[in-house]
């Protein structure tokens, strides 16, 4: 008797699962759009993070949302943008500076949950140190970059 009730429990766990399966793959594509990690595609930069554009194209005008990951002890020197860009950090430290004179011994923390405005027109650096670091900037294009350090 305890074989049977093991069995239907089977039974039932593989019925849910088969179920769930199929009504994930019903999704209105028109509705909604899941890009999974697998998916995304991670474009390698000079300075040593990678970039992934979810929306918009940071090229042009409007708005886009990009991933960037900093690897390890790379950072960018110090630069600005032309406009205002929102940073989420999803995950790992990530590590920013001010002003025109790069010196990585001021680098502040900003930790995975964390929410930093970099304004426009106002210089920055940032990068990682001993880990991986994932952002998801939001602005409005074009979003270029103007070198701003001290020589």
């Amino acid at each position: 008797m305890k074989t049977n009730h093991f069995l239907r429990g089977v039974a039932l766990a593989l019925w849910c699962c088969v179920g769930m399966t199929a009504s994930a793959a019903e999704l209105n594509p028109k509705a909604v759009k899941i890009d999974l990690p697998k998916d995304i595609k991670w474009v390698a930069n000079p300075s040593g993070s990678e970039t992934a554009v979810l929306v918009g194209d940071p090229a042009k005008p409007g708005l886009y949302v990009v991933l960037t990951k900093w690897h390890p002890h790379k950072n960018s020197r110090p630069h600005s943008h032309p406009n205002d860009r929102y940073i989420t950090v999803l995950s790992g430290t990530w590590w920013i500076s001010t002003g025109s004179d790069y010196n990585p011994d001021l680098l502040k923390p900003a930790p995975a949950g964390s929410f930093v405005t970099h304004y426009a027109n106002e210089v920055h650096y940032d990068g990682a140190k001993d880990e991986e670091v994932i952002l998801q900037i939001v602005g409005i294009g074009p979003a270029t970059s103007t070198s701003a350090e001290k020589k």
